[in-house]
């Protein structure tokens, strides 16, 4: 029987390395831009084409390489950082695995021009597939300049995976933005088609955050800092007040290195509680730095996870700089007492002499007579007197009480007006969900399904035939929106709510160049948006379904539902109308009238899927009247 066991080739084994380390063309700028900064550049230029699809170029100023180890860096496990096993726990520079251009250059086309500072003319190679297709000197700059172009594509199966230029070029813009906050001491820029996205120059670490996420970010951050033999700790964190529900401005560094650290993250979120709204995430950008030997990077082929020798330690120490930050700037809940019903007690000014209050009694006083209306008694003498300060606060608490407790001879009260009032006042006006039960006879009885109840503004019930149906009101709207904007997308006819003042609304570059690719479609469901200078856009009119919210709260959901159903659906359009359905519907704890439940109730019924949203999430639940029963 002949043997099964074989080694795989070089070029197999580097497009599985590639399966880890690229994953898509954001993962090959992260790895040739951490190339650059070990390389020792102090500028980094990065050139896409069609979100790294059809090309990324990379260009450095660092030190170079000659034409040996040109060739010897797209070797497996090739790198100039680490000599011995022991080098592993003092790593601090960015790249290390030597596998990320090996990776690289087995599934795509790369060329590299590169020349050390002190020779005169440098080396060009170019390789496809892992294969050497050429290699000669040429006259070129100091540094290195990489070009890979057809990302995957011998690997086609790869390439159908990857997403639409809108979505990669997000992942891009969220790789590149990293790196540039975990080193402002270095110049970036990115540009995308020929249209310069980040031109970020060597600044302070408060000043490379504004470059990157723009000017509206500058009011919105706070100065942390704190210093201890085990870490330390510095940065910004954001304002309770400015915390969002859509994430994107949380980072953590180590050691000027990104990482992610969920640990650490409930930290910052502990250190919140009760200061920002549920569900809600503050903005922060923290740098770490400890120990080399304390911390260990080489967990995950793309280290952006990393692990503590004393993550618990870092965790306290964390948890205590961010509460001690929100107390100094005085961003935590201050006591406060409820002002309202207090006794008005008198200040004393200039030279008034006040004597010990007087206490007046009725001799006379019979608890068994009526008294007067309002809680007064027939002779109590002194009441009102002009000039009587000392009793102006007992006469406020009094008049507080009177007129709303009940009368004290419940002889000559009528209960039944009570409960009249109970039944019938317009500002609480009750809803009883049983159908006829307790009603006067010969009035007619309610049918199951016309009487409608919200409960914790969240929720409409209604009674039918089995017991009790309940439909979550915000998942409900969010469905006929879906439906709606789906229709109208396909149609020409919009109707769109001009703004009568257009409001102007400052965005950072991602958020701008996603609503710039995206001005077209949204158009066409309703949302008219100017693109004016300074990554700023001009809300003209709104689709008419929004007329209760602000153009900068929709702009800001439907920022956050993009970013998070990006990947939803077939289509752009699909997933631009379920974003612009969670952006526009009702929210929870919003008070529905009768008629405004009816008429949600009714549209839910008439759509398409009433059960469940776009999304797959339940709208609609019973409660049968066996499960009622079982409570008695």
């Amino acid at each position: 029987m002949a043997d099964i066991i074989q080694l795989l080739p070089d070029s197999v084994a580097n497009q599985i390395a590639a399966g880890e380390v690229i994953q898509r063309p954001a993962s090959v700028v992260k790895e040739l831009m951490e190339n650059a900064i070990d390389a020792g550049a102090s500028s980094v230029k990065v050139v896409v084409k069609d979100a790294g699809k059809t090309s990324i170029q990379v260009i450095d100023d660092g030190h170079g390489m000659s034409p040996t180890d040109a060739r010897l860096a797209f070797e497996r496990h090739s790198t100039s950082k680490i000599r011995q096993a022991d080098d592993l726990f003092s790593i601090r520079t960015m790249g290390f695995r030597g596998e990320a251009l090996a990776s690289i250059a087995a599934i795509a086309h790369v060329e590299l021009k590169s020349r050390k500072p002190d020779d005169e003319v440098g080396t060009r190679l170019r390789i496809e597939g892992s294969q050497v297709q050429e290699q000669e000197p040429v006259q070129t700059p100091a540094g290195s300049n990489f070009v890979v172009r057809n990302l995957f594509y011998n690997v086609p199966a790869r390439r159908k995976f990857l997403k639409k230029n809108t979505t990669e070029l997000n992942h891009l813009i969220r790789e590149f933005r990293q790196i540039a906050l975990a080193r402002p001491d270095i110049g970036f820029s990115l540009s995308h088609n020929n249209t310069l996205l980040f031109k970020l120059d060597p600044e302070n670490f408060g000043k490379r955050i504004v470059d990157v996420f723009g000017e509206v970010i500058r009011e919105t951050i706070t100065p942390i800092a704190s210093d201890t033999r085990i870490v330390r700790i510095k940065g910004y964190i954001g304002h309770p007040d400015k915390a969002k529900k859509r994430g994107g401005e949380q980072f953590f560094f180590v050691n000027q290195r990104y990482m992610k650290n969920p640990y650490l993250h409930k930290a910052i979120m502990d250190a919140y509680e009760k200061i920002i709204p549920q569900g809600s995430v503050p903005a922060y950008f923290i740098h770490l730095e400890v120990p080399s030997e304390s911390l260990d990077v080489n967990i995950h082929p793309t280290k952006t996870e990393v692990k503590f020798e004393d993550q618990q330690a870092v965790w306290q120490i964390l948890h205590a700089a961010v509460r001690e930050t929100l107390g100094k700037n005085h961003m935590t809940p201050m006591l406060d007492f409820d002002q309202q019903g207090n006794i008005g007690i008198p200040t004393p000014t200039g030279n008034k002499q006040v004597g010990p209050p007087t206490i007046e009694v009725n001799p006379h006083y019979n608890p068994f007579e009526d008294e007067q209306p309002g809680g007064g008694q027939k002779d109590a003498p002194g009441d009102g007197q002009p000039g009587n300060d000392e009793l102006r606060g007992n006469q406020q608490l009094e008049g507080d009480f009177a007129g709303s407790s009940a009368p004290r001879n419940n002889q000559n009260f009528n209960w039944q007006d009570l409960y009249d009032d109970f039944e019938h006042n317009s500002g609480q006006s009750v809803i009883r969900i049983a159908s006829g039960a307790g009603k006067p006879e010969g009035e007619p009885r309610e049918e199951p399904g016309k009487t409608f109840f919200q409960f914790k503004e969240k929720y409409i019930i209604t009674p039918v035939k089995s017991g009790m149906m309940v439909i979550h009101q915000q998942r409900a709207h969010r469905r006929i929106l879906y439906e709606h904007y789906m229709k109208t997308h396909q149609e020409k006819s919009r109707v769109i709510q001009k703004e009568l003042y257009p409001e102007v609304i400052e965005l950072n570059n991602s958020d701008y160049n996603l609503l710039e690719q995206l001005q077209e479609d949204l158009k066409k469901v309703g949302l008219d948006l100017e693109l004016v200078e300074g990554n700023a856009v001009k809300v003209l009119g709104v689709p008419a379904e929004a007329d209760r919210q602000s153009p900068r709260s929709m702009i800001e959901s439907l920022l956050e539902a993009y970013a998070r159903e990006k990947d939803f659906g077939e289509t752009l359009k699909q997933s631009l109308a379920l974003s612009l359905a969670r952006a526009t519907s009702i929210d929870s704890g919003r008070v529905l009238e009768e008629e405004e439940m009816r008429v949600l109730v009714d549209k839910l019924f008439a759509s398409e899927s009433p059960n469940y949203t776009p999304d797959g999430k339940k709208i609609v639940a019973f409660i049968k009247t066996e499960d009622f029963d079982k409570m008695f």
